[in-house]
Formats: structure tokens, C-alpha cells, sequence
């Protein structure tokens, strides 16, 4: 059954986003594209012996859509459907950083950070209704401002670095820390607009539908 049910899911292909993030979701809905499922897949994301980070966001990613595809599949209602998958790895050279759990990670993620640059890699792969697969990873570099032991510990306080990976939130209060960005900030929160859209296009998807209603 769908999630989101809507108008459009009588003449458009079905979507499948194979995350729970609360904020790939809303980077697809800024564009207009509501999904009909929600299919996180539960992967270890322990990265591999000597694993690039732009490696481990490739192989996440693409786990992701294959565990999320074979429930679709099963799915007499998804069957036929889009699917999206994305990961998000940050890196200080080729230091691959956790998606922080507990505070001690978190505050080692950020002292590593302060006033230095960092590399994030996301990952985001498309799979068609006939199985077809495409992939793109996007590079972003962001340099932080150099944190005060204050702006560390009210930043830990907040709690927003909770499962995230390099123990920060662009979209939130540590978007305060940031000095340069160059490339997609959207890639950053952890769903690159631009390339998502441009691969479903590319496969046929009628992304720009739903924006004739938008009015």
C-alpha cells in the first residue's frame, strides 16, 4: 500500500525510497516527487580493509537499493516501481568518519573537523522497473570554522549530531560552522537534487508532473 497517497499515483510509476531519513524525503518532496513507499534497508555499514570513502558511499548505496528492491519486487503494489537509494560518507583524507551514536564519536568528529577541510561523498543509485541500475556520486568539500571547546560542547548539547555521519548537521545549528562550500549542499544534508533528477529523467521518470498542479 502506498504512504503517500495522492492524485498522482494513478498516472505516474510508482517511487520507492529506500531510507527512513526524514531528510532525504523532504529533499525529494522540495522537488515534487512524493514517494509511494518508504524501504530503508538495515546494511552493515562497517566499512571494508582499505575501503576509499568514495567506495564504501558507492557499495552502501547500491546494497541499500538491491535489499530494498527484492521487498519491492515482492510487493504486488511496488512491482512496478522506481527506486532510490543514497549514502553519505564523510572523510578527512582518507579517514572515513561515523555516523556518530554516542557522544565521545561526536566530539571526536568535530575536534577532527574544526577549522579544516572535509570531503563528503553521497552516493545516490536509481533502479528502474525493468531492474535497470544507475549510480552517481557526488563530491562535496566543506571547510569548518575553527570550534571553541564552547561551541563544541553546546553543539554536543543539542543532540543533532545523533546518527549522523561525521557527527553533524549542515542543515541545522552547524551550518554556524561553516566557512566554504563547493559543490551540492543538498548531496550534504544527504540527497543530491540535481543528479536524483537527472537519473530518474533519464529512465523515464515524469519527474516535472507533479508540478502542474503545484499551483
Amino acid at each position: 500500500m502506498s504512504l503517500f497517497g495522492s492524485r498522482e499515483s494513478e498516472w505516474r510509476p510508482k517511487l520507492v525510497l529506500a531510507s527512513a531519513s526524514p531528510r532525504r524525503l523532504q529533499l525529494l518532496q522540495q522537488v515534487g516527487l512524493d514517494p509511494d513507499a518508504l524501504l530503508p534497508a538495515d546494511v552493515d555499514e562497517t566499512p571494508l580493509k582499505l575501503e576509499k570513502p568514495r567506495d564504501l558511499a558507492k557499495r552502501l548505496a547500491a546494497e541499500k537499493a538491491r535489499a530494498a528492491t527484492r521487498v519491492a519486487r515482492a510487493d504486488e503494489a511496488l512491482k512496478g516501481a522506481y527506486l532510490v537509494s543514497a549514502d553519505t560518507v564523510v572523510a578527512v583524507g582518507r579517514r572515513i568518519l561515523p555516523k556518530a551514536e554516542i557522544v565521545d564519536e561526536a566530539a571526536g568528529c568535530l575536534r577532527l573537523l574544526s577549522g579544516r577541510q572535509h570531503r563528503v561523498y553521497t552516493s545516490v543509485c536509481v533502479v528502474t522497473p525493468k531492474d535497470g541500475y544507475r549510480e552517481r556520486v557526488v563530491e562535496t568539500r566543506v571547510r569548518f570554522k575553527r570550534l571553541s571547546q564552547d561551541e563544541i560542547d553546546s553543539y554536543l548539547a543539542s543532540g543533532e549530531w545523533r546518527g549522523k555521519a561525521g557527527g553533524y548537521a549542515i542543515q541545522g545549528l552547524a551550518g554556524a560552522f561553516v566557512v566554504k562550500l563547493v559543490g551540492s549542499y543538498p548531496a550534504v544534508v544527504g540527497l543530491p537534487i540535481y543528479e536524483t533528477v537527472s537519473l530518474l529523467e533519464g529512465e523515464g521518470y515524469p519527474v516535472r508532473l507533479s508540478w502542474l498542479n503545484a499551483a
